[in-house]
């Protein structure tokens, strides 16, 4: 439902105005078939936090069916990925997972992705094109 009020990018050239245009806020693109389970999950997160983050992020929505002009040169193949931009620069993000690129995982709250955005922004604007996540999503505790 949430996806109806976030922008939706309807081409490769908004996708590259999106992030070409923002000079001081992280560009977050949410990769993703609209109404899957996982996108509208994430979606519904987004829009609740975009009006949170609006100062430090810019939030998008990319259905890659529609639009797949980076889906191999990001390799996005899961129903939902989320990734991150700094004045056109991929932001890499270590989830713990071995994924450095996106999330292309489930996140269980609203606060954890701000907390996540924050750390994407905080280290980009000091100039790191890796961050470290604020937790490990690693599965290794699970067991």
């Amino acid at each position: 439902m949430g996806s109806i009020v976030l922008p939706h990018l309807r081409s490769g050239w908004h996708v590259d105005q999106a992030i070409l245009s923002e000079s001081c806020r992280v560009v977050v693109l949410r990769f993703g078939k609209a109404g899957s389970a996982s996108v509208m999950q994430m979606d519904e997160h987004l829009y609740k936090i975009a009006d949170k983050i609006k100062k430090f992020a810019s939030v998008y929505v990319v259905d890659n069916t529609e639009v797949p002009d980076f889906n191999a040169m990001y390799e996005i193949y899961d129903e939902c990925t989320v990734m991150f931009f700094w004045r056109n620069k991929h932001i890499q993000v270590d989830f713990g997972t071995g994924n450095n690129n996106k999330i292309n995982f489930a996140i269980s709250s609203k606060d954890e992705l701000i907390d996540i955005i924050e750390t994407v922004y905080r280290g980009a604007s000091k100039g790191k094109g890796l961050v470290v996540s604020p937790k490990d999503y690693s599965t290794k505790w699970l067991y």
